[in-house]
């Protein structure tokens, strides 16, 4: 006989909590739930960046462990590479259940505790509706613009009000999403100039009213308590890189691209060092921009300053070495370089060399079972452009380390073709060679096997133009 899962852990829960009240005094919590297409047989909870404990699934991809003596705040788990926040208080029960194939947006809450993270898990994936939309709001002056984000704004509070009333959650939930909705919003405000038309972005800043970010006087730059939170670190970025940008506005105009580029993101380091001392926050948004540079540059000398600022200043020897490593691989990656020898294993699990599969211009591109829209997105994009361009060849390789059979169910589950179509031997080692990062990037070479674009991308509106001068050529 079939117990619901649900079922069997509440009850369990309020036995435990029966037996254990007395001398626990309430303050403990359970977390628990079932993962479909799971990467590996385990989770890791986590708190405030200190594992506390990695989890093994069962027989059938479920979990359930307790938390004694909690102290109420926001949990991670992670499962893979994918990582999700839970808020758990005294005597919660939170169970949920998800997808790896599409992670966030088939994650549901339930159990006692399930109505706050459903509300901020909800939260989340309308944020990132959002971001696609404001991009397109950005497109509008200065002071229409405002008006549309305060009423995204004003409608998102009355909502969490309609909450508040309704459930009567804890002084912590409020907390939580009232700060989510302010820096929501104050994101909003800095990526702006940005995303607004021309290129010209200090002209895009000038225009802005004289109280625009009046709101900066009240930025906390070192806010321990929110430093996890996706909303909070994407405001520090926008407003690190928005306040970048001033500075870099005095720089001599008459620099050439890569000056500008490197001068550019120099003053956003600076700005960190200068503004955050927490080293969580600092080393978190230090490492974002230098690997946001690096990835984009191959120019050694700049990047060798780009990396010497950030080894001087970050705190994480782990991610410092990381980066050193891949400094170093951009540097072999530089275009016109020989492509690195890597190994790879095809799909009737004969071994081959990368390099012996390239007689032409060939794209190679990547793809992941975690990044499960951008698998498809990719997969289909690289048939329409293998119609388009017959003398190109495409060689599409998965990264992960679960070995074929996953990634070989998943490209029948869309009857994908598998020629060309190869997986790595040694997903760490390769990873590091191609410096697959981000999942997006795209290399081309040529027939010689040497290197013409080290980070392309198969979506960029450039792409084919490239790719019709390099056949033509």
């Amino acid at each position: 006989m079939r117990i619901n899962f649900s079922i069997v852990v509440l009850l369990f829960t309020f036995y435990s909590c029966n037996q254990n009240s007395a001398n626990e005094k309430n303050s403990y919590a359970y977390i628990g739930g079932e993962i479909i297409n799971p990467n590996t047989n385990y989770v890791v909870l986590s708190k405030d960046q200190k594992v506390i404990d990695t989890v093994k699934l069962n027989g059938v991809n479920r979990f359930l462990y307790k938390l004694d003596s909690l102290s109420p705040g926001i949990y991670t788990f992670k499962h893979g590479i994918e990582t999700q926040m839970v808020l758990l208080e005294p005597r919660d029960s939170v169970l949920f259940r998800l997808n790896t194939l599409d992670f966030d947006e088939s994650l549901v809450f339930t159990g006692k505790g399930d109505k706050k993270n459903n509300y901020l898990i909800n939260d989340f994936l309308e944020h990132e509706k959002e971001e696609k939309y404001i991009f397109k709001l950005c497109q509008l002056s200065p002071d229409v613009y405002e008006q549309k984000i305060d009423s995204i704004k004003t409608e998102k509070d009355n909502l969490l009000a309609s909450f508040i009333n309704r459930y009567q959650p804890s002084p912590l939930f409020i907390k939580i999403a009232e700060a989510n909705n302010k820096y929501s919003y104050y994101s909003n405000k800095e990526v702006y100039p940005f995303a607004h038309h021309g290129k010209n972005k200090m002209k895009n800043l000038k225009s802005l009213p004289e109280d625009f970010y009046n709101y900066r006087k009240t930025i906390n730059y070192n806010d321990t308590f929110f430093s996890d939170y996706h909303n909070y670190r994407t405001f520090l970025k926008h407003n690190i890189s928005n306040l970048a940008l001033n500075k870099h506005a005095k720089h001599n105009e008459q620099k050439s691209r890569k000056q500008h580029a490197f001068c550019y993101n120099y003053e956003r380091l600076k700005l960190i060092d200068c503004l955050v001392s927490d080293n969580s926050i600092k080393d978190d948004l230090l490492y974002h921009f230098t690997l946001k540079y690096l990835s984009k540059h191959d120019d050694e000398s700049y990047n060798r300053k780009v990396l010497d600022f950030y080894l001087n200043n970050s705190s994480n020897a782990s991610e410092k070495e990381r980066m050193t490593k891949y400094a170093n691989s951009i540097h072999k990656l530089k275009n016109g370089s020989q492509l690195p020898l890597v190994e790879l294993v095809d799909y009737n699990h004969e071994a081959i060399e990368l390099n012996t599969l390239i007689s032409t211009l060939t794209v190679i591109t990547f793809w992941s079972n975690v990044y499960y829209q951008h698998f498809k997105d990719s997969h289909y994009k690289i048939k329409e452009l293998e119609l388009k361009y017959p003398e190109v060849d495409f060689i599409t390789i998965n990264i992960d380390d679960y070995g074929l059979e996953k990634a070989n169910k998943l490209l029948n589950s869309f009857n994908f073709n598998h020629e060309h179509e190869y997986q790595f031997q040694d997903s760490k080692l390769a990873s590091e060679k191609l410096i697959i990062y981000p999942i997006t990037k795209s290399i081309i070479v040529d027939k010689n096997k040497k290197i013409i674009d080290s980070n392309a991308n198969i979506f960029s509106y450039k792409f084919e133009d490239d790719i019709l001068g390099l056949i033509n050529r």
